[in-house]
């Protein structure tokens, strides 16, 4: 049996949401129609809505199994303040307190109990749960059911037996990062059916994802604190020594940082982890030990200080920023060494994993080093493709024009060339030293001095060299072995490129890679002032109710108040994250605050736009820079008017102005596009007539179909003449 009450009115009145996002409405409707369900969603995604909404539907209980101990006390914590029956049982409680929570179980009063799985294969509480109605079984952390996961738990395999005990009850299985070969055996191993899973998008658009060449960490990492003065975030480090070094060194700095790792006890981890939670200690830095178990929603910013170890353990980690939606900073400072260090350790595994985890290396090594988009190949390495041409929030993406693809097709040559004549037998780092002449003992040793090709690449370094080598690979004109070697070989389609003396076109990468400057896009307009008065009210609340400040308000729904000025308490019921009980408990008190900051700078309220009037949650939160610059380039503003104001290349105001006209906005008609161009007008014409045919979604089928014979800088110019021109 179920209760009247339906997926949106919870939606509103519990959680103070107006809207649900992503695939929170599909899967909750299919745990309430009984069907057993798969849902893949990033973090930050919503899931935890889409068992705690049927819970409250159900008549029934709803368990939720997690590996987490200590994000089992948080989500508690948060519901309660919600006015949620909710509570967890794990090892962390007492004697007295595990037997009343099992009291309330057993009396039907609670809706969702959180457990560990160690704490659900127990017999009393197996033999508790036949007492009662189970509705729903949720498995959090699902990837720890495969041994393909990154985090596989063997505790975890027996919750096939707890399904077929409660086969009455739906099966709900939730996780944030899983590929599809992981996805494939959760399905399998809890027997789910294929069309009962539903994957979300793995984009974070709140995310501003960075890689900066690591030459002065320290530095580098006080100068993103300076970014976010005050504010949450976590860095990760490599070791234990590391941790507690860059602590001291913060320490000294005047940061409120803290260390954890498993070399601390137990006491301190957690006291330290509770200072973090509740804004007492602004920075965690800590190994990968830390995090798992958090769900603080404010985390402006996650540093990687050294190399993670694979695409997917980067993913999860980074996952920890934004999680309210607010934009948030994700740097990796990244060199050689790190990868070098890496492999030092992964050298003193046993063959099987050596080789596993190599593969992982190789990937995160290339994804640091790539040109394109962050986002590109983070969304490929869960199964799917990220097609937009400049996401606006990551490095490569903000160089827009420096990251031009230009014709090297002789350095192309000159390196498969090298390749081959060394024997096919060595890596990028060998392939460069003998390119640039390097006659150090080992080239003497294979005699490769006397090589056609020894010396003829002096004009690029060894990083470039380097860098152009995986690009090659990703092109498919060079394959590279597993091996801790890395050798290098020319594939048949190398092979053809070299014969033919095929056009190459790709990015030379430039020495000097620093990260860019602070960016505003993604800043929500609100009164700063306001915001910290709010702030400082919410800790008050939380310390006296020993609960970190999120428990009582997200930073999100702090900046809606600090935006629209709420006067009355039905105005403060239309900001984001404030439902009936938060509004009971805390209304009048954050009222106050506003209408005294209001009446002392005679302010009035601003009317909030609904947010089913307005844009999808995840744009709503962001300030999209292209839409600016395309208002005002239709306001009259010429290209080099907004190069200036912005402070950037031409081809990045391009970029703007496209991504605007293929959301569907419309743009002036100009003769400036056409105006830069220095090319001859049949050439244009044709250009003209492929994007008319090919369409104008993408450049690369235009660009091949004019055989390379115009650069991408130009088709973007060629493009927007199309898109700006008026149709017939």
């Amino acid at each position: 049996m179920k209760t009247n009450r339906t997926p949106q009115d919870i939606l509103q009145s519990v959680f103070g949401f107006e809207q649900f996002i992503s695939l929170q409405p599909v899967v909750i409707e299919n745990v309430l129609n009984r069907r057993d369900t798969l849902a893949i969603m990033p973090t930050g995604g919503g899931k935890s809505l889409c068992y705690q909404i049927p819970a409250l539907i159900f008549s029934g209980l709803t368990v939720v199994v997690s590996p987490l101990i200590a994000l089992m006390k948080d989500q508690v914590d948060q519901l309660e303040a919600l006015g949620f029956p909710a509570l967890f049982l794990n090892s962390s409680l007492d004697f007295e307190e595990y037997q009343e929570n099992l009291f309330r179980v057993r009396t039907g009063e609670i809706k969702l109990l959180y457990v560990s799985p160690e704490t659900l294969m127990t017999p009393r509480l197996l033999n508790l749960l036949t007492e009662v109605r189970l509705d729903c079984l949720t498995i959090d952390e699902a990837h720890c059911i495969s041994e393909w996961g990154h985090d596989f738990r063997p505790e975890y395999r027996q919750l096939a037996a707890v399904r077929q005990r409660f086969p009455q009850a739906v099966c709900l299985a939730l996780t944030a990062t899983a590929t599809p070969r992981v996805r494939a055996d959760i399905r399998t191993i809890l027997n789910f059916q294929e069309q009962s899973e539903f994957v979300a998008s793995f984009n974070r658009p709140n995310l501003q994802i960075e890689v900066a060449a690591k030459n002065d960490p320290g530095q580098q990492v006080l100068d993103v604190l300076r970014r976010f003065p005050g504010q949450s975030g976590i860095i990760y480090c490599f070791s234990r020594k590391q941790v507690d070094d860059l602590t001291a060194f913060l320490v000294k700095q005047g940061v409120a940082a803290r260390p954890y790792h498993a070399g601390l006890e137990d006491g301190v981890r957690k006291t330290n982890q509770e200072m973090f939670l509740r804004d007492d200690a602004q920075v965690m830095v800590a190994t990968i030990a830390f995090g798992m178990g958090i769900n603080k929603p404010n985390v402006r910013f996650v540093i990687h200080y050294d190399l993670p170890k694979s695409i997917e353990g980067y993913y999860q980690e980074i996952g920890r920023a934004g999680r309210d939606g607010l934009p948030a900073l994700c740097l990796l400072l990244y060199n050689y060494g790190d990868a070098r260090k890496l492999q030092y350790f992964l050298d003193q595994k046993e063959d099987l994993e050596r080789q596993v985890a190599y593969q992982h290396l190789q990937e995160m090594t290339r994804y640091a080093e790539s040109a394109s988009c962050r986002r590109v190949p983070l969304m490929a390495y869960f199964g799917e493709k990220y097609t937009t041409e400049n996401c606006e929030m990551c490095d490569n993406c903000l160089k827009g024009a420096e990251q031009a693809l230009v014709d090297i097709t002789i350095p192309v040559q000159k390196l498969l060339s090298c390749v081959l004549r060394t024997g096919e037998r060595f890596g990028a780092a060998y392939v460069a030293q003998v390119l640039m002449g390097v006659e150090n003992e080992k080239v003497r040793q294979y005699n490769h001095q006397t090589l056609s090709t020894f010396g003829i690449g002096q004009e690029l370094t060894q990083k470039q060299w380097q860098h152009l080598a995986q690009q090659l690979t990703q092109k498919g004109l060079l394959a590279q072995s597993m091996d801790m070697y890395h050798t290098l070989k020319v594939t048949s389609q190398g092979q053809a490129a070299l014969k033919n003396r095929e056009t190459v076109m790709g990015v030379l990468l430039s020495e000097a890679k620093a990260a860019p400057a602070a960016r505003k896009k993604g800043e929500v307009d609100h009164d700063a002032e306001l915001f910290e008065l709010l702030r400082k009210k919410r800790k008050e609340l939380a310390d006296a109710a020993q609960v970190p400040p999120y428990v009582i308000f997200s930073d999100r729904s702090l900046v809606d108040m600090a935006a629209y000025y709420p006067q009355t308490m039905k105005s403060m019921l239309t900001m984001h994250g404030v439902g009936q009980v938060k509004l009971e408990r805390y209304g009048e008190i954050f009222l106050g605050v506003v209408q005294a900051y209001c009446a002392g700078k005679k302010i009035a309220e601003k009317a909030k736009i609904s947010e089913h009037e307005a844009a999808p949650a995840a744009q709503m939160t962001l300030n999209p820079r292209h839409v600016l610059v395309a208002e005002a380039y239709n306001q009259g503003q010429s290209l080099d008017a907004l190069m200036e104001q912005y402070q950037v290349k031409v081809g990045t105001i391009l970029d703007h102005l496209g991504r605007y006209a293929q959301e569907g906005g419309t743009l002036r008609p100009s003769p400036d596009f056409l105006a830069r161009l220095t090319l001859p007008p049949e050439r244009i014409e044709r250009a003209l007539q492929l994007f008319a045919e090919l369409g104008a979604g993408q450049l690369k089928p235009v660009f091949e179909g004019l055989n390379g014979q115009i650069s991408y800088d130009n088709l973007k110019l060629i493009r927007l003449h199309h898109l700006a021109t008026p149709r017939a």
